[in-house]
């Protein structure tokens, strides 16, 4: 029977290429998205697709109750992926704008992980992948809600780690840095839903925020294509021992390096730069 496997965030950038990518090479893909229409699109493309908001319990319930039945009770890789980022600074973030983005960011990926730990454990064995970000190792300005996030994750999944460590259950991470994906445009649009830029005394470099992600293509040369990010993840999937971290994209190698070797003070006035 072929490997299972269950992908949240499809409906564009990583998720898509990765869950296209994967039934094409004869997979067993189970596809998910947040939103009807996306489901529908993914559906009409030939791919297994179950509605899954990582917001919302009796959505995630219901979307691998769905999965498990197309793939007849078995599931082999459990790819967690579905995020956003909420951009601005945290003194001008609503609380209610940073429970949101851990909703979707971590609470949703434990509802759902946590759901299928007891199945891979019966089946005698899985993979938990989770994409994190080069954000989760170092910290950048106006991306606080998102470094929480992927920061959390870090240590969740480190925790995690460790205690399936007795079990045929593997846990690793992807720490991506820039891919080419929607992330830019759906960070504005969560930019403008929560931040009063006006009212901020950081309002000239917000408007640098919003001239960044309002641009049609990336504006750092070190950007990937979703491709970056399928490399590790089928690694992980055929490999009998795959490793608990994957650095994708240059960034990630070098702030990953710098953060062991730099004091905190030249880290931070390195950092600093970026808006």
């Amino acid at each position: 029977m072929s490997t299972a496997i269950l992908i949240t965030g499809c409906s564009s950038g990583i998720g898509y290429h990765c869950a296209k990518s994967l039934h094409q090479a004869g997979y067993q893909v189970v596809a998910s998205c947040r939103h009807d229409d996306d489901v529908a699109r993914l559906r009409d493309e030939g791919l297994h697709c179950v509605r899954l908001d990582l917001a919302d319990s009796q959505s995630i319930e219901q979307g691998l109750a769905e999965a498990l039945s197309i793939t007849q009770g078995k599931l082999d890789v459990l790819f967690n992926n579905g995020a956003y980022g909420q951009p601005g600074a945290l003194e001008d973030l609503p609380t209610d704008a940073l429970r949101e983005q851990f909703e979707t960011n971590l609470f949703g990926w434990h509802s759902l992980t946590k759901a299928v730990i007891p199945v891979m454990l019966a089946q005698g064995g899985g993979k938990i992948v989770q994409n994190s970000s080069v954000l989760g190792l170092v910290a950048m300005k106006y991306r606080g809600a998102y470094n929480a996030s992927k920061f959390a994750l870090e240590g969740y999944t480190d925790t995690l780690r460790l205690e399936l460590a007795n079990t045929p259950i593997k846990v690793s991470l992807i720490e991506p840095g820039p891919i080419e994906s929607q992330f830019r445009a759906n960070a504005k649009r969560q930019f403008e839903a929560h931040i009063d830029m006006t009212a901020s005394r950081h309002k000239d470099s917000y408007q640098n925020t919003l001239d960044r992600l309002g641009k049609p293509s990336p504006s750092n040369k070190f950007t990937l294509t979703p491709e970056a990010v399928l490399k590790p993840l089928m690694h992980i999937i055929s490999s009998d021992r795959p490793s608990a971290r994957y650095y994708v994209t240059q960034p990630t190698y070098i702030f990953g390096f710098l953060r062991r070797v730099l004091p905190v003070r030249w880290l931070d006035h390195l950092l600093g730069k970026s808006d």
